[in-house]
């Protein structure tokens, strides 16, 4: 085996305090913040003269990492924050939540839009896809309970 485990996502945005509110009302901690730059930097980004802002954002189980970067140099050269959600490329991150009804209702404080609607796939998820801060995609996913045979 080669992986040990998937580490972090890495999400680019233009607001990074909005951004860590967003996914602290998620349920999402943050786990701190720092600048980077330097050669070692630029050398594994391909970046000359890299400087980025991080926050690295912790799911409640520790088991997963969101990584918000705002870029302060070079400037941000595309914008696929808009994409459907058919496009190439990075697609979404998918959260699972307790109450999925209840979790809607305090992103939408914060700027979250639905894309469809809430779903319910066969008796084991409801399911929605929502625009966050800055357009970014985010899966949700409630588990639903096993029913007891009869």
């Amino acid at each position: 085996m080669t992986v040990k485990r998937m580490d972090n996502i890495g999400i680019v945005v233009a607001d990074l305090e909005a951004a860590i509110g967003f996914f602290i009302e998620l349920g999402l901690e943050l786990e701190g913040r720092a600048p980077i730059e330097g050669d070692w930097a630029d050398g594994v980004t391909g970046l000359k003269d890299m400087r980025v802002e991080i926050a690295m954002m912790r799911t409640p189980d520790g088991h997963g990492r969101l990584e918000l970067s705002r870029f302060l140099a070079p400037p941000v050269v595309a914008d696929h924050r808009v994409a459907p959600v058919n496009a190439l490329g990075y697609l979404r991150v998918m959260f699972t939540v307790q109450d999925i009804d209840e979790t809607l209702a305090r992103l939408r404080q914060h700027g979250a839009t639905l894309v469809g609607d809430v779903v319910q796939y066969e008796d084991t998820y409801r399911l929605c896809y929502i625009r966050g801060p800055e357009g970014i995609l985010i899966g949700l996913a409630q588990e639903l309970p096993e029913r007891a045979a009869p």
